[in-house]
């Protein structure tokens, strides 16, 4: 006798054994401990419902979360021959999109409402919008290699509207598809998704930033729905015996708080609040619904102090009202998102390869400055202030780079880039031409570090420079950098460090000061000064405001006031303190997509520089790259990203 866990072939214990890779708790251990047992309440809420629309012959349908786009709007309903409808409370007729669509999904806010859907003849997802009650010309992607089954809209915090799409044998993708309610001109894909391979369902909480989607045999998923995410999933409820899903899980209705979920088999409804901001789901006692016939498709808006439900099942539409709400969830506060301006050439090599950016300013002409990065494969790379690749330095494995200008070599000025080499635990050093901007290998030096990382550099008041690398031992060692007949030596000249592993750190050259970053735990300052024994002082810990890991660490020296950047690495955000004690915080900020430029947003930065240096045009107050750590919108190989330190001023109240 096959077991009911068996679907074409493949078995559960696969698909759990597949999760169990991902996560290291099994989806039984995972499930179980999210839906451990909860006071119950003294009875289930009721659940009343009528049928209503029996004359219509019903695709899909759902419930409008309001009708500030078309007065009296209550709810959508794809019927099979007369197209979309948008349907008062009563049945009334108030407007009609006329085609042949599949499942549907809607956004409304006060620019008007967005709806996203499946054009069947054409088989391809389309989005339309609707304004003063006029319908916007369909905007269709590109047809996919799959059949689409499942769409679902999800608006993120700066409005930016995005389309999934959830097709037959796990494959699904995200879509870039308007701006409130207005579609794009040409709409984009984010990324592509692996999903499970029964899926047919799914619906998204904005607030939450979670893609709901079902597995019809094994249970309901949860995904991180923002743009910039990793693609990992959470279980959300199981199939028995490893949950409380007798049949199978089916259409789902995402709810403050929480999601329900029909099992169509049993005609039930399910219900499962998640626990704060955690990837955490309790379950809430089933609903029987022993009048429907096999309900497979769910809508629910918030009416009062219960839900309002849409209920789809083999003899049609139901309406119903549930005396129940989940626990309010708490609003996440909400970051400044400013979006990039730029974007270079993603670095040649696969995977995690971008890492740390310097910025050369030219001494004359600043429009002709670069910008120095490392792709921590195989080398350094220059890009130009447009992002364009100029030069690619196959060299090693380099980590990090700084750069430091008017340095004496040969009898002439050059200025000086010094990177880490991991091949060798070498300095790795570059000569910058002062007119073109050419940048020329100079050579290594050895280090006495062992698993070499980070680096910076510093220039004292007598114009002395200095290369600090550490190594991921947390030792760092100051070199101070001479020419010598015809080559650069280096010479070790302090050394200090921090109890666990660093990477980045900058120096302050104006005050003689230089600020680490021990990655799981704080930014230090100490003196700069060769001559100085170091003593580090505590500038800001892991907390509420630097998530772990701080990364990147770059300094802005205005004419006024100095700032620290930080990358916070564990939220995506960048933190901006004052640059002299106390290190007052002066908020933080996280970098998002443009639309128009077709820029995707920017995650899981490592490195990052600023320059005050005025470059002209949008520059004029200087300039942010942040390498990126997940390149999106299409996906590809990692690059940098350029902000102008203008936008970052604004919207911190910064000079």
């Amino acid at each position: 006798m096959q077991h009911p866990f068996m679907k074409g072939g493949l078995l559960l214990a696969l698909v759990l054994g597949l999760s169990a890779c991902q996560h290291p708790r099994s989806v039984s251990a995972q499930v179980a401990e999210q839906q451990a047992p909860v006071p119950a309440p003294a009875a289930v809420p009721a659940l009343q419902a009528a049928a209503i629309d029996r004359e219509l012959k019903v695709e899909s349908a759902q419930l409008l979360s309001d009708d500030r786009f078309l007065a009296g709007a209550d709810r959508l309903v794809v019927h099979k021959k007369k197209g979309l409808l948008v349907l008062a409370q009563d049945g009334r007729e108030l407007s009609r999109l006329p085609g042949k669509f599949g499942a549907i999904d809607h956004r409304i806010d006060a620019q008007g409402f967005l709806l996203a859907t499946v054009d069947v003849d054409r088989q391809q997802p389309m989005v339309v919008g609707m304004t003063a009650g006029r319908w916007s010309a369909p905007q269709y992607l590109p047809r996919p290699s799959f059949k689409v089954d499942g769409v679902c809209l999800y608006r993120d915090s700066t409005a930016n509207a995005f389309l999934f799409l959830v097709g037959e044998e796990g494959l699904g993708e995200q879509w870039l598809v308007a701006h409130h309610a207005t579609p794009l001109g040409r709409p984009q894909r984010v990324r592509a998704l692996s999903l499970p391979p029964a899926s047919e369902f799914c619906r998204v909480d904005d607030e939450a930033e979670l893609l709901y989607v079902n597995e019809e045999k094994v249970g309901l998923w949860a995904y991180e729905a923002h743009a910039e995410a990793d693609l990992v999933r959470y279980p959300v409820a199981a199939v028995k015996p490893f949950g409380d899903i007798a049949g199978s899980a089916a259409g789902m209705a995402v709810v403050p708080g929480g999601v329900l979920l029909l099992d169509a088999e049993q005609k039930t409804l399910h219900r499962y609040v998640q626990e704060g901001r955690k990837k955490r789901w309790q379950a809430r006692p089933v609903i029987a619904l022993d009048a429907f016939d096999e309900p497979e498709n769910l809508s629910a808006r918030v009416d009062g102090a219960g839900l309002a439900l849409l209920i789809q099942d083999e003899r049609g539409l139901h309406r119903a009202s549930l005396d129940w709400l989940p626990p309010a969830p708490q609003k996440r506060a909400a970051l400044p998102v400013l979006p990039a301006q730029v974007q270079t050439d993603g670095v040649p090599s696969l995977g995690d390869a971008a890492d740390d950016p310097a910025i050369w300013v030219h001494p004359t002409d600043p429009a002709r400055s670069r910008v120095l990065a490392t792709d921590k494969q195989g080398g350094l790379l220059v890009y130009d202030l447009q992002g364009r690749q100029l030069q690619d330095l196959r060299v090693g494995r380099l980590n990090n780079v700084d750069i430091r200008a008017g340095f004496m070599h040969n009898g002439r000025l050059i200025d000086l880039a010094v990177a880490t080499n991991r091949d060798h635990d070498s300095l790795h050093l570059f000569g910058i031409d002062r007119s073109s901007g050419k940048v020329s290998d100079l050579g290594q030096q050895a280090t006495t570090l062992k698993d070499i990382y980070g680096i910076c550099m510093f220039k004292d008041d007598k114009g002395r420079v200095y290369a600090i690398p550490n190594g991921k031992d947390g030792t760092f060692v100051q070199y101070r950098l001479r020419s010598v007949q015809g080559r650069i030596a280096s010479e070790e000249v302090r050394r200090f460090r921090v109890a666990s592993q660093p990477e980045g750190c900058v120096a302050d050259d104006r005050n003689q000061r230089l600020f680490v970053g021990e990655e799981d735990v704080a930014v230090w300052a100490l003196d700069a000064r060769a001559e100085v024994a170091p003593q580090l002082d505590k500038v800001i810990g892991v907390g509420p405001l630097v998530h772990d890991d701080i990364e990147g660490l770059a300094f802005y020296q205005g004419q006024r006031n100095d700032y620290l950047v930080i990358s916070s690495q564990g939220n995506d955000s960048y933190v901006v303190l004052d640059g002299r004690p106390p290190y007052a915080p002066r908020g933080a900020f996280r970098i998002g997509l443009d639309a128009e430029k077709g820029i995707d947003g920017v995650s899981e930065t490592d490195g990052l520089e600023v320059t005050s240096a005025n470059l002209g045009g949008i520059w004029q107050r200087g300039m942010l790259v942040v390498q990126d750590g997940r390149k999106r919108m299409p996906e590809g190989n990692q690059n940098y990203k350029y902000l102008p330190w203008s936008a970052v001023a604004d919207a911190l109240g910064l000079e």
